[in-house]
């Protein structure tokens, strides 16, 4: 099994989201992220979701979102130039003794600390997922209390 990252380009119209997940989840198939917005033009959405399948598995889920009279165009960006990007957001517990080893911890990772309370901080981080684990990881310590994780979205380098 392998990560996917495809970009379906759909009519904007009331219940597109939920035929595109529909058919996922009538055939088994996971999406591991989904990530769902207007584009530039206000007529279409494009949908980012990673899904873990094989190659098999993958060409089926493409040749299935074709299918669908409201896709207009899947793009599989996998193996393509691209630029992606998550974003989460962690609550970390605060005492004295670690205000400022986390705080130090965030600056240093160019996270953002976007807000302070007795005992919690809430730190802001974007970046690839790679990026994003690590800063999960080295926060780990200090104790999440909670994460809060967008999808993967992904734009093709150099507008192609």
């Amino acid at each position: 099994m392998h990560k996917f990252t495809l970009a379906v380009l759909v009519e904007n119209k009331f219940g597109v989201l939920a035929r595109v997940s529909g058919l996922f989840s009538a055939r088994g198939f996971n999406i591991d992220s989904l990530a769902v917005a207007e584009t530039e033009d206000p007529t279409m959405s494009r949908i980012t979701m990673v899904v873990d399948a094989d190659e098999r598995i993958l060409e089926q889920i493409k040749k299935q979102l074709n299918k669908l009279v409201d896709v207009v165009k899947v793009i599989d960006l996998t193996e393509k130039d691209c630029i992606d990007r998550e974003l989460v957001l962690i609550k970390v517990k605060l005492d004295p003794r670690t205000r400022d080893k986390v705080i130090q911890t965030a600056d240093s990772l160019a996270a953002k600390v976007i807000d302070i309370g007795r005992e919690t901080l809430t730190i802001e981080e974007v970046g690839d997922t790679k990026k994003i684990n690590a800063t999960l990881e080295l926060l780990r310590p200090f104790g999440i209390i909670e994460i809060v994780r967008t999808g993967r979205i992904a734009i093709q380098a150099d507008g192609k």
